[in-house]
Protein backbone atom coordinates (compact mmCIF):
# COMPACT_ATOMS: atom_id res chain seq x y z
CA UNK A 1 0.00 0.00 0.00
CA UNK A 2 2.82 2.39 0.86
CA UNK A 3 4.56 1.60 -2.44
CA UNK A 4 1.36 2.31 -4.37
CA UNK A 5 0.93 5.67 -2.56
CA UNK A 6 4.58 6.47 -3.26
CA UNK A 7 4.07 5.74 -7.00
CA UNK A 8 0.97 8.00 -7.09
CA UNK A 9 2.89 10.73 -5.25
CA UNK A 10 5.77 10.53 -7.76
CA UNK A 11 3.32 10.72 -10.70
CA UNK A 12 1.63 13.76 -9.17
CA UNK A 13 5.00 15.42 -8.44
CA UNK A 14 6.19 14.77 -12.02
CA UNK A 15 2.94 16.26 -13.38
CA UNK A 16 3.33 19.35 -11.19
CA UNK A 17 6.97 19.73 -12.23
CA UNK A 18 5.97 19.50 -15.89
CA UNK A 19 3.23 22.10 -15.38
CA UNK A 20 5.65 24.46 -13.63
CA UNK A 21 8.20 24.03 -16.43
CA UNK A 22 5.57 24.84 -19.06
CA UNK A 23 4.49 27.94 -17.14
CA UNK A 24 8.11 28.99 -16.61
CA UNK A 25 8.91 28.93 -20.34
CA UNK A 26 5.55 30.33 -21.49
CA UNK A 27 5.60 33.87 -22.93
CA UNK A 28 5.19 36.54 -20.27
CA UNK A 29 3.10 38.95 -22.35
CA UNK A 30 -0.66 38.45 -22.50
CA UNK A 31 -3.70 40.48 -23.42
CA UNK A 32 -5.38 42.35 -20.62
CA UNK A 33 -8.88 42.01 -22.07
CA UNK A 34 -10.73 40.01 -24.65
CA UNK A 35 -12.69 42.00 -27.21
CA UNK A 36 -16.31 41.05 -27.86
CA UNK A 37 -15.98 41.44 -31.62
CA UNK A 38 -13.88 43.08 -34.30
CA UNK A 39 -12.57 42.75 -37.79
CA UNK A 40 -11.12 44.61 -40.74
CA UNK A 41 -12.88 47.19 -42.90
CA UNK A 42 -11.63 48.60 -46.18
CA UNK A 43 -12.81 50.97 -48.86
CA UNK A 44 -11.51 53.30 -51.52
CA UNK A 45 -9.85 55.52 -48.88
CA UNK A 46 -7.90 52.73 -47.13
CA UNK A 47 -8.44 50.09 -44.49
CA UNK A 48 -8.64 49.85 -40.72
CA UNK A 49 -8.74 47.10 -38.11
CA UNK A 50 -11.28 47.56 -35.32
CA UNK A 51 -12.42 45.96 -32.09
CA UNK A 52 -15.58 46.43 -30.03
CA UNK A 53 -16.26 45.64 -26.41
CA UNK A 54 -12.85 46.46 -24.99
CA UNK A 55 -13.05 46.91 -21.26
CA UNK A 56 -9.72 48.46 -20.22
CA UNK A 57 -6.99 50.68 -21.62
CA UNK A 58 -4.19 52.87 -20.38
CA UNK A 59 -3.15 56.27 -21.63
CA UNK A 60 -0.28 58.72 -21.39
CA UNK A 61 0.34 62.21 -22.69
CA UNK A 62 3.01 64.83 -23.17
CA UNK A 63 2.70 68.40 -24.41
CA UNK A 64 3.03 67.24 -28.03
CA UNK A 65 1.22 63.90 -28.22
CA UNK A 66 -1.15 61.58 -26.38
CA UNK A 67 -1.36 57.81 -26.69
CA UNK A 68 -4.01 55.40 -25.43
CA UNK A 69 -2.59 51.89 -25.34
CA UNK A 70 -5.13 49.25 -26.16
CA UNK A 71 -7.21 51.64 -28.26
CA UNK A 72 -6.70 51.85 -32.01
CA UNK A 73 -6.18 55.45 -33.03
CA UNK A 74 -6.85 56.20 -36.66
CA UNK A 75 -5.33 59.36 -38.09
CA UNK A 76 -7.64 60.78 -40.69
CA UNK A 77 -8.07 64.07 -42.49
CA UNK A 78 -10.93 64.50 -44.89
CA UNK A 79 -13.25 67.15 -46.25
CA UNK A 80 -16.94 66.64 -45.63
CA UNK A 81 -19.88 68.20 -47.37
CA UNK A 82 -20.50 69.06 -50.98
CA UNK A 83 -19.53 72.37 -52.49
CA UNK A 84 -22.53 73.93 -54.17
CA UNK A 85 -22.18 74.15 -57.95
CA UNK A 86 -23.75 77.63 -58.06
CA UNK A 87 -20.97 79.06 -55.90
CA UNK A 88 -17.67 79.76 -57.56
CA UNK A 89 -15.47 79.55 -54.45
CA UNK A 90 -12.78 77.15 -53.31
CA UNK A 91 -12.15 76.81 -49.59
CA UNK A 92 -9.13 75.25 -47.92
CA UNK A 93 -7.81 75.11 -44.36
CA UNK A 94 -4.24 74.60 -43.16
CA UNK A 95 -2.33 73.39 -41.26
CA UNK A 96 -4.36 70.34 -40.41
CA UNK A 97 -3.68 69.06 -37.76
CA UNK A 98 -3.31 72.45 -36.11
CA UNK A 99 -1.64 73.43 -32.85
CA UNK A 100 -2.25 77.19 -32.81
CA UNK A 101 -3.79 79.28 -35.58
CA UNK A 102 -5.76 77.65 -38.38
CA UNK A 103 -5.85 79.48 -41.72
CA UNK A 104 -9.05 79.46 -43.78
CA UNK A 105 -8.37 80.38 -47.39
CA UNK A 106 -11.20 81.30 -49.79
CA UNK A 107 -10.43 81.68 -53.49
CA UNK A 108 -12.67 82.78 -56.34
CA UNK A 109 -16.07 84.40 -56.08
CA UNK A 110 -17.22 86.80 -53.41
CA UNK A 111 -16.13 85.98 -49.87
CA UNK A 112 -17.89 88.94 -48.24
CA UNK A 113 -21.13 87.23 -47.15
CA UNK A 114 -19.33 84.11 -45.84
CA UNK A 115 -19.13 83.17 -42.17
CA UNK A 116 -17.38 80.32 -40.39
CA UNK A 117 -18.42 78.22 -37.41
CA UNK A 118 -16.15 76.00 -35.30
CA UNK A 119 -18.00 73.16 -33.61
CA UNK A 120 -16.90 70.34 -31.34
CA UNK A 121 -17.47 66.75 -32.43
CA UNK A 122 -20.89 66.76 -30.72
CA UNK A 123 -22.08 69.76 -32.75
CA UNK A 124 -21.77 72.39 -30.01
CA UNK A 125 -20.87 75.82 -31.43
CA UNK A 126 -17.54 76.98 -29.94
CA UNK A 127 -16.65 80.02 -32.07
CA UNK A 128 -17.85 81.81 -35.17
CA UNK A 129 -16.81 84.77 -37.28
CA UNK A 130 -16.92 86.58 -40.60
CA UNK A 131 -14.71 85.70 -43.55
CA UNK A 132 -13.39 89.17 -44.27
CA UNK A 133 -10.45 88.44 -46.57
CA UNK A 134 -8.92 85.74 -48.74
CA UNK A 135 -7.19 84.39 -45.61
CA UNK A 136 -8.86 84.28 -42.21
CA UNK A 137 -7.02 83.23 -39.03
CA UNK A 138 -8.90 81.08 -36.51
CA UNK A 139 -7.20 80.74 -33.11
CA UNK A 140 -7.35 77.16 -31.82
CA UNK A 141 -4.62 77.38 -29.17
CA UNK A 142 -7.11 77.50 -26.28
CA UNK A 143 -8.91 74.34 -27.38
CA UNK A 144 -8.24 70.80 -26.18
CA UNK A 145 -6.61 68.21 -28.45
CA UNK A 146 -9.57 66.69 -30.27
CA UNK A 147 -11.34 66.62 -33.63
CA UNK A 148 -13.46 69.65 -34.56
CA UNK A 149 -15.75 70.63 -37.44
CA UNK A 150 -15.36 73.87 -39.36
CA UNK A 151 -18.41 74.95 -41.40
CA UNK A 152 -18.23 77.63 -44.08
CA UNK A 153 -21.68 79.25 -44.36
CA UNK A 154 -23.36 81.55 -46.88
CA UNK A 155 -26.93 82.77 -46.31
CA UNK A 156 -27.66 80.16 -43.60
CA UNK A 157 -26.50 77.33 -45.89
CA UNK A 158 -23.35 75.30 -45.24
CA UNK A 159 -21.15 75.67 -48.30
CA UNK A 160 -18.37 73.37 -47.15
CA UNK A 161 -17.32 71.53 -43.99
CA UNK A 162 -13.89 70.44 -42.81
CA UNK A 163 -12.83 68.03 -40.12
CA UNK A 164 -9.99 69.66 -38.17
CA UNK A 165 -7.64 67.82 -35.83
CA UNK A 166 -6.31 69.93 -32.93
CA UNK A 167 -3.02 68.55 -31.63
Amino acid sequence: MITENLKNYRKAAAGCAMLLLCLWFAPAAAQETVAASGGDASGSGGSVAYTAGQVAYTSGATAEVSVSQGVQQPYEIFVTGIRQAALDIQCSVFPNPAAGDLTLEVRGGDYEPLTWQLLDIHGKLLESGQVADIRTQINMSGLASAPYLLHIIRKNTTVQSFKIIKK
